[in-house]
């Protein structure tokens, strides 16, 4: 990939986005606010994958901003259908997303090669990791994606957890009970240095660890700055319940955020 002296106006992109979006609207307030988050969401992370991306070149903001744009398209579908935004009790909202992006012919204006990433960005951006093995622009350009979404995801829970419950979006708690105390199975992975998975989940609060542990799993320095600035660890232990395990597990991942900040200053 070669930058070019011009760029590709995305206006018709973002444009396209917009009635993507109009489209889906509905009378059901219940339902319109499940979309309003997801719209807004895409435009945050497009904010935020630019943010990131700054000072890698034109060209790759270029393609971190389509990415982030594309990245959610199979969530209006996914509600409309299923109610839920939980994709083990539905499909895989990101390869709807690619289904989508490809049907509408969303990237006919980028060579192949960048299709091709965006494609694997945009089909791969909720995969447990990031495999093996991915050349080199398409493994910079998911793991960007994944900071980008993951940063605007912690603003939509806690905005969520925080709001009146009759306000709340309803797919953005994905029907986790909000029971006391923290299971075991994701306090040990947290300990553990590991991202949780979602399959041990059993509770809202054991979400909310899940989240925290994605920050084992930032790529970028400008990331691991943005959760500082946005005081996201801070946001989730205010959540939480106060017993000694979780303080515990917080306090470990807070020393790794504290490493890695270290790290990108030096």
């Amino acid at each position: 990939m070669s930058d070019g002296v011009s760029l590709p106006d995305l206006t018709p992109l973002r444009d396209w986005f917009s009635s993507y979006c109009n489209s889906f609207r509905t009378a059901d307030l219940e339902v319109q606010r499940n979309f309003d988050l997801k719209q807004e969401h895409t435009r945050n992370v497009c904010r935020d994958a630019l943010l990131i991306a700054q000072g890698m070149g034109p060209r790759f903001e270029m393609l971190a901003e389509v990415a982030a744009l594309c990245h959610d398209l199979g969530r209006f579908p996914q509600f409309r259908d299923y109610h839920t935004f939980k994709d083990s009790d539905s499909l895989n909202h990101a390869h709807l997303s690619a289904q989508v992006m490809k049907q509408h012919h969303l990237l006919d204006f980028l060579t192949d090669q960048e299709r091709g990433c965006i494609e694997v960005a945009v089909r791969m951006h909720n995969a447990f990791q990031v495999p093996e093995g991915l050349p080199a622009l398409t493994a910079d350009l998911l793991r960007l994606l994944r900071d980008a979404d993951k940063l605007d995801i912690w603003r939509v829970f806690t905005e969520y957890f925080n709001a009146p419950e009759a306000e709340r979006a309803s797919g953005a708690g994905l029907g986790f009970p909000d029971l006391p105390g923290c299971s075991a199975e994701p306090l040990a992975a947290v300990s553990a240095g590991n991202m949780v998975q979602l399959s041990t989940l059993k509770s809202l609060n054991d979400f909310k660890l899940l989240q925290v542990s994605w920050i084992y799993d930032i790529n970028f320095a400008a990331t691991f700055r943005l959760i500082r600035q946005r005081s996201v660890l801070e946001q989730f232990r205010a959540m939480l319940p106060r017993d000694r395990e979780v303080l515990d597990v917080l306090a470990q991942v807070g020393r790794y955020l504290d490493e890695k900040l270290r790290d990108a200053a030096a």
